[in-house]
């Protein structure tokens, strides 16, 4: 049995900057303590069930094997090349 699209999670990736304008009640994560950041800490991975959210409109939306992707692309300084 397959999930509905619409209620599959999407995930959005931010610059740390936008951290203070996120609205915790439209995100799975449930405060700037639950955000895993990049290696050099300039950007977080939001996550989320339904529409966007009003606040991250225009930002790049990922399914979850694109986020996937993503981070383990160590060209994209989620994990240490080295490892």
């Amino acid at each position: 049995m397959s999930q509905n699209k619409d209620m599959e999670k999407k995930y959005v990736i931010i610059n740390k900057e936008m951290v203070e304008a996120v609205d915790f009640k439209q995100v799975i994560e449930t405060s700037k303590s639950t955000l895993r950041y990049s290696l050099d800490g300039s950007k977080t991975i939001l996550k989320f069930v339904g529409d966007i959210p009003p606040f991250l409109d225009g930002e790049q939306v990922y399914s979850h094997s694109e986020i996937i992707e993503q981070i383990n692309n160590p060209d994209n300084g989620w994990i240490d090349k080295n490892e």
